[in-house]
């Protein structure tokens, strides 16, 4: 992998949502590697190299993530094998992680823009799952944060996305698959006994979602 491209929405107001884990994700691998984002004027995103690999944010809202990622990937000529996209997943429990060669987008903006952008469904990609939306509210469900008993899970599902992000960018894709892709991923449920919780929505753009 030469390329590993967090989605999110840029700004304060959606920093720590479920929308945004991709971003929490490669923030923390930049910091690992000690490396610093910085702002391009070639294209809407924050970058950060990390040795042979660039880590990507685009700031140009999830609904629009195709393009800067597929500018960057024909600046330093990046094969789609080399690329990984790293986004939250509503299909899986919170904790699972899915790693894929490529694949339909499953209903999430930020993916159908850069399968647009490049115009093939075969772009690896890492799942992380942020639970399913109650009562179908997907769009609020996405842009508000996590509630304060779900934050252990959270965070140790980011530290094995990141080692999940390395295994790939090391060893392949399908070593990191074969790795991180087993169905005994924990999970955590909502107990059924406890009346639903709405969630702590943030300002937001419909599109944005």
């Amino acid at each position: 992998m030469r390329l590993v491209a967090g989605l999110g929405n840029p700004g304060p107001e959606y920093a720590a949502t479920r929308h945004n884990i991709g971003f929490m994700v490669v923030d923390q691998l930049a910091a690992q590697f000690g490396s610093i984002w910085e702002r391009s004027t070639k294209w809407d995103a924050l970058s950060s190299k990390c040795g042979a690999v660039q880590l990507v944010k685009p700031m140009s809202f999830m609904n629009r993530s195709g393009y800067p990622i597929f500018a960057i990937a024909q600046f330093y000529k990046i094969a789609l094998q080399e690329i990984l996209v790293v986004l939250d997943d509503l299909s899986l429990p919170l904790g699972r992680l899915r790693l894929r060669a490529g694949g339909g987008s499953g209903g999430h903006n930020g993916l159908e823009s850069i399968i647009m952008q490049f115009g093939t469904e075969e772009i690896p990609r890492l799942r992380i799952g942020i639970g399913e939306a109650p009562h179908e509210e997907s769009v609020d469900y996405v842009l508000s944060r996590f509630f304060d008993e779900e934050k252990p899970l959270v965070r140790s599902t980011i530290d094995r996305a990141v080692e999940a992000v390395k295994c790939a960018i090391d060893n392949g894709l399908l070593s990191a698959m074969n790795t991180f892709n087993p169905e005994s991923s924990p999970a955590v449920r909502r107990d059924e006994s406890v009346s639903p919780r709405r969630p702590d929505l943030q300002g937001k753009e419909t599109e944005q979602a």
